[in-house]
């Protein structure tokens, strides 16, 4: 029975690896700019982590109702170990990944529109410059139904993301739904992100959210671990649960924090065929994140 429950986890979190993968560029289509810093506290493998994100996208009307966008994405990542590992750490502590949006947007009726977008991504510690394995690409396909008018607005997104960093040859499903069922409340449901929202005079909100979080960068300078092992990229996969406030200055500006428990959390290690090679933290942990972000909902 332990066996088979253990073999359960790991596909649980193999699941939520590919997912966060896949969908870590899809939560940035929805921003122009965002400046955001999260921090998970040292958890009990004695490992702190720091993020650093800055997020800027500008769209260009090229028609009636069509527009080109383009952006970049820069996430850096670093890590404090406080207790001795059984492997040289300085290469880990220091990850950077860097995204190119191109996006292109179009209605094709009165009710829906269409979003494609590619992103190049370079993801790595960069200890010796950049190389081939630093580069994944990324790619999205959504269709978009606003009802903003309506009198209980609603939003429906579908669509397919591709991440090279899955090692899977085909793309995962985006779902997000999102209704304000009431003045002063709504919900969103869907993969990556569900939330329940309580709006109070339209400035302040309140929420309750499930996300998935997760990476995967590729480890430049190989990590020799124990039992002969060869360590070449580092990922982490995680789903979490927080709660938050949210301050609008208007409908699209805002400063937001975030305060949660990582309920199913994975980071590994891994070898050149992307398996397992070392566990560096298998506990849920705190989960605080706090931002500005200018959005165009």
């Amino acid at each position: 029975m332990g066996r088979q429950r253990k073999g359960w986890s790991r596909a649980i979190l193999n699941f939520i690896f590919l997912l966060a993968c896949s969908l870590a560029g899809y939560g940035q289509t929805t921003d122009l700019f965002r400046l955001e810093y999260t921090v998970i506290p040292e958890n009990d493998f004695g490992i702190r982590t720091n993020r650093y994100r800055a997020v800027a996208n500008v769209p260009y009307k090229v028609g009636e109702e069509k527009y080109l966008v383009t952006g970049i994405e820069y996430n850096r990542y670093e890590f404090e170990f406080d207790v001795p590992l059984p492997f040289e750490v300085q290469t880990l502590e220091r990850l950077h990944i860097i995204d190119l949006n191109l996006g292109y947007i179009f209605k094709i009726n009165p009710d829906w529109r269409v979003v494609g977008i590619v992103t190049p991504r370079l993801a790595s510690n960069f200890e010796m410059g950049i190389d081939n394995n630093d580069f994944l690409i990324n790619g999205s396909l959504l269709f978009w139904k606003d009802m903003a008018k309506a009198e209980k607005p609603q939003r429906l997104i579908l669509g397919l993301s591709f991440n090279s960093a899955t090692g899977l040859p085909y793309p995962l499903p985006i779902i997000n739904y999102n209704k304000r069922f009431h003045p002063n409340w709504s919900y969103t449901l869907g993969i990556p992100r569900m939330d329940f929202k309580y709006h109070l005079k339209e400035k302040h909100v309140f929420q309750s959210v499930l996300f998935l979080d997760g990476y995967f960068v590729n480890i430049q300078e190989e990590i020799a671990l124990p039992g002969d092992d060869i360590g070449t990229s580092l990922s982490l996969s995680a789903l979490v649960a927080a709660l938050g406030y949210q301050y609008k200055f208007n409908k699209v500006i805002s400063l937001y924090a975030l305060a949660g428990y990582s309920l199913i959390q994975e980071g590994l290690i891994r070898d050149g065929n992307r398996d397992r090679a070392f566990t560096l933290n298998d506990e849920g942990n705190f989960y605080l994140r706090t931002g500005f972000k200018i959005s165009i909902f």
